[in-house]
């Protein structure tokens, strides 16, 4: 846990050395990511808010993903975590996004979609980039490994627009 805080830690000062602000739009991990990223003191210099979208509603409601893309893809995919990335950018008006989406089991798991599948989206004002993952371990090895990827592929890319 206390890796993780640095990891936030880390991605404030790149933030804050950029002017930028983050924002997340969450579905398997709850409100993970963003603890994390609050747990850093001054973090309101750059996180303003954050979206727990584990419903399909709520990825409707809140962030915009349409019901086609639900419907032609299902909730776990990379095409609904780009709207739910690009989405949360918009509606909370931040520089970088990141979005996650999938079964962290022990339930769900379906032909298609594996528990441990998870798909990620990063986004900014020009680009989104998609990702699926497939962890291995229980709900909370999971959750964790979905937390730290998220967390560690944004700083990779804030040290490379440095």
């Amino acid at each position: 846990m206390e890796e993780l805080i640095k990891l936030a830690a880390q991605i404030g000062e790149l933030l804050q050395d950029a002017g930028g602000t983050v924002t997340t739009a969450e579905s398997c991990t709850g409100g993970g990511i963003s603890y994390f990223l609050t747990e850093v003191a001054g973090s309101s210099a750059w996180f303003d808010r954050a979206f727990v979208t584990y419903s399909d509603d709520s990825k409707q409601t809140l962030v915009g993903v349409q019901q086609a893309t639900l419907d032609a893809h299902g909730a776990v995919s990379e095409e609904v975590v780009a709207e739910m990335a690009n989405g949360a950018l918009a509606v909370a008006n931040a520089d970088y996004s990141l979005a996650v989406s999938g079964l962290a089991g022990p339930t769900g798991k379906n032909d298609e979609k594996p528990i441990g599948i998870v798909c990620f989206g990063w986004a900014t004002k020009v680009e989104v980039v998609t990702e699926t993952c497939l962890f291995n371990g229980d709900r909370h090895i999971i959750r964790l490994n979905t937390i730290i990827h998220s967390l560690c592929h944004l700083q990779s890319y804030l040290m490379s627009q440095k």
